[in-house]
């Protein structure tokens, strides 16, 4: 059987051969291009120029302001209350020496007049047998039997100039009646409280009219001149407080601020914060609005670190490195960091004075990779 071939078919399929061939001749003539290398892109950073200085660290604390005399009132002898001064109620300021408080006192009064009664009797018993006996001493006796009287304290006995004188004065019970009348005079004290500094009263417990008994709890009050800030510390920063200088104390809910010292600080750790008290005497004046329990901001002042710089938080890696931007590249370097603070670190060691250094957040970089610092006020 005989095939016919169609020259009409064939010629394309050559045609396409050959022109492939001819392409793959033509381009073995032809230059490859050159391919370009990428260039690295260069990382600007926010940087600072390193100036080694004297720093002085602070110490932020917050705590509630307190007297330093908070004083109990309380009864040691029984009778109803009544007024003093002013009225004894929560809230009531009052001056020094004012009454607070008085306890119904008309009986012990009673008891050291009968007393002093008694007292009085037995030294005129006594001064006609110091007259005869021992004349040169009489006026001394006549005249403190003189000064004796109801409406006043019995004054100090005069010194016997001789043993005889006082085998008298205690054969008469002198010397008893006297002592039984200032134990009366002393608990006639304790019927009266008087204001041992300027303040107010923070509570009472009895109000006029009601019965005190001895061990009754009448009250507190509080001194306003000797107010202290009590502050939790971080046991690793009390190396770092300077109690010689001044204590800047602030508040969030009243305006303006005022100066303190580190009076003392305790010796008790809390196991739970692993901090300690320290107490902050504040200078302040009557006009002030500082009341007890106001929540109160103390920045307490450190001792100076030389050769030390402060910088941001941010800019410290692992708590021991840094970058810097050294023949526009990025370097880390290993510091020695003095102290952390709020949102800051003070450094001292491993930078040198007009090392650039970088203090923005870095991240996706590594040493070696091309940088330029941007330096307020240069760039």
């Amino acid at each position: 059987m005989k095939f016919k071939i169609n020259i009409y078919y064939i010629i394309p399929v050559v045609i396409l051969v050959v022109g492939f061939f001819a392409m793959q001749f033509l381009f073995g003539f032809a230059d490859e291009p050159q391919r370009r290398k990428p260039v690295p892109a260069v990382k600007q950073v926010e940087s600072q120029i390193v100036n080694l200085a004297e720093v002085k660290p602070e110490i932020v604390a917050f705590g509630r302001l307190t007297s330093s005399q908070p004083v109990v009132l309380t009864s040691e002898v029984s009778g109803t209350i009544q007024q003093g001064d002013i009225p004894f109620q929560p809230g009531r300021s009052f001056n020094k020496g004012d009454l607070l408080v008085k306890i119904d006192d008309r009986q012990i009064k009673l008891d050291i007049n009968s007393t002093k009664s008694d007292f009085l009797t037995a030294l005129a018993t006594l001064l006609p047998e110091i007259k005869l006996d021992f004349p040169e001493e009489f006026d001394t006796w006549q005249n403190y039997f003189n000064s004796c009287t109801f409406e006043h304290p019995l004054a100090e006995l005069p010194e016997p100039s001789n043993q005889k004188i006082k085998l008298f004065l205690s054969r008469f019970n002198v010397y008893k009646l006297y002592f039984t009348v200032k134990n009366l005079e002393i608990r006639l004290e304790k019927h009266y409280f008087y204001a041992p500094f300027n303040g107010s009263i923070s509570s009472a417990d009895l109000r006029v009219g009601a019965l005190a008994r001895s061990g009754t709890r009448l009250g507190e009050i509080i001194n306003l001149d000797d107010m202290e800030l009590e502050v939790p510390i971080p046991a690793q920063d009390l190396k770092w407080i300077d109690k010689s200088k001044p204590v800047k104390i602030t508040s969030n809910e009243i305006e303006g601020h005022w100066m303190g010292k580190v009076t003392r600080i305790g010796e008790t750790i809390n196991n739970e914060t692993q901090t300690l008290q320290a107490f902050i005497k504040l200078n302040r004046s009557p006009n002030d609005n500082l009341y007890n329990g106001i929540f109160l901001e103390a920045a307490i002042p450190g001792k100076l670190i030389s050769n030390a710089l402060t910088v941001p938080r941010k800019s410290i890696y692992n708590d021991k490195n840094v970058y810097v931007v050294n023949n526009n590249q990025l370097e880390m370097k290993e510091i020695d960091i003095a102290r952390f603070e709020n949102n800051s670190a003070i450094i001292n060691g491993g930078l040198a004075n007009n090392d650039t250094l970088v203090i923005e957040v870095m991240q996706g970089v590594a040493p070696g990779m091309p940088a330029k610092a941007l330096i307020e006020g240069v760039n």
